[in-house]
């Protein structure tokens, strides 16, 4: 049983995850003024299947809450280690001249 309900949360976990994806991309094309019919049609789908998904996994016996895709993410980020960047000691550190400033007759303005 154990089994079942861990591979319904597989499922549900797997579809929330291309729900995120589809939606970035109706956004996106909303934002370019383009169809997104398509696009929400099968989020559409997706949320239906998830909702009927979530009611197998109930009827199994399935009764912990189940964690959102921010939640999920937010935690996978923060068990994550945090990289640091080590100076390679062969390179030389770069060297600042001018204080930054550049050089006269040289500026970044864009004609």
């Amino acid at each position: 049983m154990d089994n079942k309900i861990n591979e319904i949360r597989r499922k549900i976990s797997t579809l929330r995850a291309e729900m995120t994806l589809i939606e970035a991309s109706i956004r996106d094309q909303v934002n370019r003024d383009l169809d997104c019919s398509e696009a929400s049609y099968r989020l559409m789908a997706m949320r239906a299947e998830v909702a009927e998904l979530i009611g197998r996994w109930k009827a199994s016996g399935g009764g912990d809450r189940l964690p959102t895709v921010r939640e999920r993410l937010s935690r996978s980020f923060a068990d994550r280690p945090v990289a640091t960047v080590k100076p390679d000691p062969a390179k030389p550190a770069p060297v600042k001249s001018n204080s930054g400033r550049s050089k006269p007759g040289h500026s970044n303005a864009r004609v």
